[in-house]
């Protein structure tokens, strides 16, 4: 019974601070109409997002092309469609694997410490501090994180689609006698312009929720050290659950009824 109680209590907390998130997000859309960016503080955020998480989403990327190519190789070429494979494998990178996993990196790497930092901050008062020097936390502490994520996340994403067909193109023409023409012309054909739209648009909304999501946890943390571990757990779990949820309602948008599930 106490264990249900506890339970009870967990979720309802965990729904109270999903609802102070989305506030949370219309109250920066607000603040942006206003222009109000403090542009020292984005530039710190965008080297810490982009160039911090740089080699994580590379080796990533990489070595999920290349699982890929080997899962999907083997039984393309069986069924004599060994020229589809660099096709096939630009298409799920693109649309699907790369702005998915890339986001679920930053999650993992970035969402995580906003809460740390902002959490600590909360439960040592400093946010209280900041209000006391007329000093707005959203403008100071909230946009610059979320327009950080929100531009360095297409970017690793866009870099990490590069290596990851790279590390496909290696397992292809290595392990599989591939030609790397036969590659690459199989990349121009399957893949389209709208595909490559499609993965910086879902990159900017993964991290403007992975942003938003740790922020608004960290303002949200009661409980001293302890409240700061629980926030940081839940805000990354929290995260990832948005991020595969909204990519199934983005996918359904950009890709339901085209028609042609390989060539958009």
């Amino acid at each position: 019974m106490a264990g249900q109680v506890a339970s009870n209590m967990g979720l309802r907390n965990w729904i109270q601070r999903l609802i102070a998130a989305i506030f949370l997000g219309g109250q920066v859309v607000l603040h942006l109409l206003k222009a109000k960016i403090n542009r020292r503080n984005t530039l710190e955020q965008c080297n810490a997002v982009g160039p911090g998480s740089l080699a994580i989403a590379l080796t990533t990327a990489g070595f999920v092309g290349m699982v890929f190519t080997i899962q999907v190789a083997r039984e393309f070429i069986h069924f004599g469609a060994g020229s589809a494979i660099g096709g096939v494998l630009a298409v799920a990178l693109t649309r699907e694997l790369t702005p998915v996993l890339t986001a679920v990196v930053l999650a993992g790497r970035v969402g995580s410490a906003f809460a740390a930092e902002i959490g600590t901050m909360r439960v040592t008062e400093q946010i209280d501090a900041l209000y006391i020097l007329k000093t707005d936390p959203i403008d100071y502490l909230v946009i610059p994180r979320i327009i950080a994520c929100c531009l360095m996340l297409p970017v690793l994403t866009l870099l990490s689609l590069l290596l990851g067909m790279s590390g496909g193109l290696l397992v292809a023409t290595n392990l599989y006698g591939i030609s790397q023409s036969v590659f690459l012309e199989s990349i121009q054909n399957f893949l389209g312009v709208w595909d490559i739209f499609s993965a910086v648009i879902k990159s900017v909304v993964f991290g403007g929720l992975v942003a938003v999501i740790g922020c608004s946890w960290g303002l949200t943390t009661t409980g001293g050290a302890k409240g700061v571990g629980q926030s940081t757990t839940t805000a990354v779990v929290t995260s990832l659950l948005a991020i595969f949820v909204t990519n199934f309602f983005l996918s359904w948008l950009m890709f339901q009824g085209m028609g042609n599930a390989v060539i958009g």
